[in-house]
């Protein structure tokens, strides 16, 4: 199990939110940390460390009137730690090059490629086309409904019809390196991971996934790797104490690297 550092920014800003909050209308989201440093700050904190194969999100949306700030912390963040981070929010085949030559190690795609509910196969040939499968990871972050676990875009706030089953990870781990699956209905409560999800995608485990949601104790990171058969990757935030909870980042490391 690898720990992969995040970097969230929202309204300009690197935060910790309850994933299930944020809305586009208001620029609204439930906030459970606010830094004061920036983006290159962060990624310098985790460059010291070599931890390699975090994400940066962008959590506001392109017509927002912080989508620019935002995007400005995201650079810094970049140029900062080139190759360090991959970049997710808003990525589309027109801008995934942008990033790339900016430091991102990898592109990371939701809503362009699910659209209207479904899987959007001419998107996802294009941005596959536009990176290559070695700079592409695919965020399937889901929620759970009638008992499945549905993927879910526009910085989670609508449900497709895709549910998350072994056999649509075959088939779109044909497209990309990775897939970054955050829990949302528990991202940010650090009350407890998916277990079900965490089981389901441990079973699969045929290229690396970085899991989220809901680590909020050593308990809960040792039942992600047990019921994850030690094959899934890890972000935590909110509960960390460089974001104002209880978990020692450094501790963290020495955990995961056992």
């Amino acid at each position: 199990m690898k720990f992969h550092p995040c970097i969230d920014i929202h309204n300009g800003k690197i935060k910790q939110i309850v994933g299930g909050s944020l809305l586009d209308e208001g620029n609204q989201a439930k906030e459970n940390f606010v830094a004061d440093q920036d983006g290159t700050y962060y990624a310098q904190f985790y460059k010291k460390d070599g931890q390699k194969g975090g994400h940066i999100i962008l959590l506001n949306a392109a017509d927002s009137v912080y989508y620019e700030a935002t995007k400005a912390q995201a650079l810094l963040a970049l140029h900062a730690y080139p190759d360090g981070f991959q970049i997710g929010g808003g990525i589309t085949d027109q801008n995934a090059a942008f990033y790339l030559e900016n430091g991102a190690s990898h592109v990371i795609v939701t809503s362009f490629v699910f659209k209207n509910g479904t899987i959007y196969y001419e998107n996802l040939n294009k941005i596959y086309d536009a990176v290559g499968k070695d700079h592409l990871v695919l965020d399937l972050s889901c929620r759970k409904r009638d008992g499945a676990y549905y993927i879910v875009t526009d910085r989670w706030q609508k449900f497709t019809n895709e549910k998350i089953t072994p056999q649509l990870l075959d088939q779109l781990s044909a497209y990309c390196s990775e897939f970054l699956i955050h829990a949302v209905d528990v991202e940010g409560k650090a009350g407890g991971i998916e277990k079900e999800l965490a089981a389901m995608l441990g079973d699969w485990g045929k290229i690396p996934i970085t899991y989220a949601g809901g680590v909020g104790s050593f308990e809960d990171l040792e039942l992600l790797r047990i019921l994850g058969k030690n094959r899934l990757d890890v972000t935590i935030g909110s509960a960390l104490d460089l974001f104002g909870g209880t978990m020692s980042y450094k501790k963290v490391l020495e955990v995961c690297d056992k």
